[in-house]
């Protein structure tokens, strides 16, 4: 007697398809767009989006309505970014940091208007710090964040202001605009950024933004630690292991057998 060949899920077959759709758009896909070539009813596609948003899979940009991939995905392939070229390529260099300054380390990429955490080497010094693979983390209040966009048009930063707003954490945190553009203009000229307990009190990090080989920043890294750890006495050394570290992934990046980080 033949095997009884087990049935797909219908619902779960057009949500796998929705992805794959957005998966081959550049910047994304509206509603009508993804209905259009998926095949399907307006209101058909619109309850699986939802569900997918809410699950974290998608997320939906309030400026163009368009859908994108969210940070849940990045979660789950996690544990298979390792095996790509650049995160063999990273590992070495974030854990070479993390053993030179017993800090923890952070490397981030720009995920729409928030800083996305993609790799992580914790402290052994300190109590872990709330953060993990898959994070998202405001671009206004840390030093990941601000590194990423303080090379940016003052047009677009105005744009994630307007979209994402200026959260306040604590006294120490930036919720003003004009201060705002004037804090990432000195990230800019000095060449780094230092949050002064301005995310969580206690907290110091300090990020530099990583150049692509024709100077667009694709990532930021950054050191975090205590306050007794990333003084003002011991920030230009700390300054100093970080431009060696992302001298060395710039380099590496270049490299003819790498991949582009994003």
């Amino acid at each position: 007697m033949a095997a009884v060949r087990t049935q797909t899920a219908p619902a779960l077959n057009r949500a796998l398809s929705l992805l794959e759709i957005i998966a081959c758009s550049r910047g994304g896909l509206t509603l009508p767009d993804i209905a259009d070539q998926a095949k399907l009813p307006k209101s058909s596609a619109h309850y699986l989006l939802v569900t997918l948003e809410r699950r974290g899979y998608l997320q939906r940009c309030p400026r163009n309505g368009r859908y994108l991939f969210g940070n849940k995905l990045f979660s789950l392939a996690h544990s298979s970014l390792s095996l790509l070229s650049v995160g063999q390529q990273m590992n070495p260099f974030l854990s070479a940091l993390n053993l030179r300054t017993g800090l923890t380390v952070h490397l981030a990429v720009r995920d729409q208007d928030w800083a996305l955490v993609i790799a992580k080497r914790e402290s052994r010094r300190a109590a872990p710090f709330s953060t993990c693979v898959g994070k998202q983390m405001d671009l206004h209040c840390t030093a990941l964040g601000k590194s990423l966009i303080a090379y940016l048009p003052a047009m677009e930063v105005d744009e994630i202001i307007q979209a994402h707003g200026l959260s306040r954490h604590n006294e120490n945190t930036i919720v003003s605009a004009r201060h705002l553009h004037q804090h990432l203009a000195e990230v800019a000229m000095r060449g780094y950024a230092f949050d002064d307990e301005e995310d969580e009190l206690g907290v110091r990090c300090v990020g530099l933004p990583i150049f692509s080989p024709n100077r667009r920043v694709i990532a930021s890294i950054s050191v975090s630690g205590t306050t007794s750890e990333i003084t003002i006495e011991n920030l230009p050394s700390r300054v100093f292991e970080l431009k060696n570290v992302a001298s060395s992934i710039e380099k590496a990046i270049a490299a003819p057998a790498s991949l582009p980080l994003m």
